[in-house]
């Protein structure tokens, strides 16, 4: 038996509107704003907690190191850590930024993992983005192998592939797996924005290569008949469409999108339908430009939702944000979508807007893992979701982390040893060690 688990990401301390992602819409428009860390961290925990008790099984991934000192050492600041953050904010306040970015937040992009059940080698394979696009996001990647190590002790955890344009993965959300069944060999579809050996013709960074996506599917050993790769449309991306995963989303053998998410849309059906042959039939739900808008497919995040199958219900569920309730055309499609008779039949609102303000759903938040009951048996207890570890680190949140963060409140040293305080607190609680972080080390 297997089943697929959400790994959420838990929204660290610093959580704040720094505009600094270039194609992320609600990045640009909300930079400079107040933001509120306490309740981002809350409403992240609540929908972990509302998963979990939907009966799914749900994961827990911590917050990064931030500020990130080791990428200011290497980049010539030295003394304390005081005086290194101090001489950052008067020197290069944009690099101070970027290096107190909660972007790991955004689960969807800390690795592609691939099930053991589409490996040649029987493993469970674990390859982390290298997210070498944005800066912000090119510092995670040795911290994300290290939370991933500690999850997944029995996987085959990779290093992030070489921090070279050519080979630019910002991880599972562009990559869907479709099966029949959990347990069965299942067709996975990476997406990709642009051939790495071509010129980026996109108004906005096309941030995953085809060659990064071929390089993933050497490193977990999948079968060449049962992977499909798809182009994503230029239209997409430059209305917003960062990653995939903000105009498509799929799970078991359903895939939900956008008209405009594929630069080609019957082949990647074709390619799809194939590569499945003899296992399952694939079920595609497109969903029209005239119902609703790419701009309003984008603004709302209806794609960005998370498409599961909670246990003992009929049907798929959409665990879409409130912004697509609140978007006329995204809910009208929703209410058409589930009075009808197919495999989408329920949506549910979930309100995670602190984080949808720089840019992440439901969806951005979680990694997916598709794990034997025998695996899952084998995560270490500190990253499953229980109902004790919810309570503990809900009181961690309102223990730790501040209401409000604003511009001026950043360059505060005291937010300093704040933040640093609660991620020691938190090593503890999730038994990730003594040198867990790389200020214990």
């Amino acid at each position: 038996m297997a089943r697929e688990a959400n790994f959420d990401g838990l929204i660290g301390p610093t959580h704040n509107y720094a505009g600094l992602s270039d194609g992320n819409l609600a990045s640009s428009q909300n930079a400079g704003k107040v933001s509120y860390p306490r309740a981002a961290a809350l409403q992240g925990l609540q929908k972990m907690k509302y998963l979990h008790d939907a009966g799914m099984w749900q994961g827990v991934l911590p917050p990064q190191q931030r500020p990130f000192f080791p990428a200011l050492r290497a980049l010539g600041f030295s003394g304390s850590d005081k005086v290194i953050y101090e001489n950052v904010w008067k020197q290069a306040p944009r690099l101070a930024k970027n290096m107190l970015s909660a972007s790991s937040m955004w689960a969807a992009n800390a690795a592609t993992i691939s099930p053991s059940i589409d490996c040649g080698d029987g493993y469970l394979h674990i390859t982390p983005a290298n997210l070498l696009t944005m800066l912000h996001r090119s510092v995670e990647h040795e911290q994300t192998a290290r939370a991933l190590k500690n999850a997944f002790p029995f996987a085959i955890v990779h290093e992030a592939l070489p921090m070279q344009a050519l080979f630019s993965d910002e991880g599972a959300a562009n990559h869907v797996r479709l099966c029949g069944s959990r347990g069965d060999q299942g067709v996975e579809l990476f997406v990709y924005g642009r051939d790495g050996f071509g010129l980026n013709k996109t108004n906005y960074p096309a941030r995953q290569t085809l060659q990064a996506a071929k390089a993933v599917t050497r490193r977990h050993h999948l079968r060449e008949e049962r992977t499909v790769f798809a182009r994503q449309s230029e239209r997409a991306i430059n209305a917003g469409a960062f990653h995939n995963d903000v105009v498509c989303v799929g799970t078991l053998d359903t895939l939900f999108y956008h008209e405009h998410a594929f630069a080609e849309t019957q082949q990647m059906q074709a390619d799809i339908t194939k590569a499945a042959e003899g296992l399952f039939d694939p079920k595609f739900i497109e969903v029209p430009a005239d119902e609703v808008p790419l701009a309003d497919a984008i603004s709302s995040y209806l794609f960005n939702s998370m498409l599961v199958k909670i246990p003992q219900t009929d049907g798929l569920t959409l665990i879409s944000p409130l912004e697509t309730q609140e978007s006329q055309t995204a809910r009208q499609y929703c209410e058409r979508l589930i009075s009808g008779n197919g495999p989408i039949s329920n949506v549910t609102y979930l309100d995670v807007r602190q984080s949808m303000q720089n840019g992440g759903g439901p969806a951005c938040l979680r990694l997916r893992v598709c794990l034997k009951t025998e695996e899952w048996a084998k995560v270490r207890p500190g990253h499953i979701l229980t109902d004790s570890l919810f309570v503990t680190l809900t009181d961690w949140v309102h223990k730790h982390y501040r209401e409000s963060l604003s511009p001026q409140d950043l360059p505060d040293p005291l937010f300093i040893q704040e933040n640093l305080n609660a991620l020691d607190e938190l090593t503890q609680i999730m038994s990730l060690g003594s040198d867990f972080y790389p200020f214990q080390r």
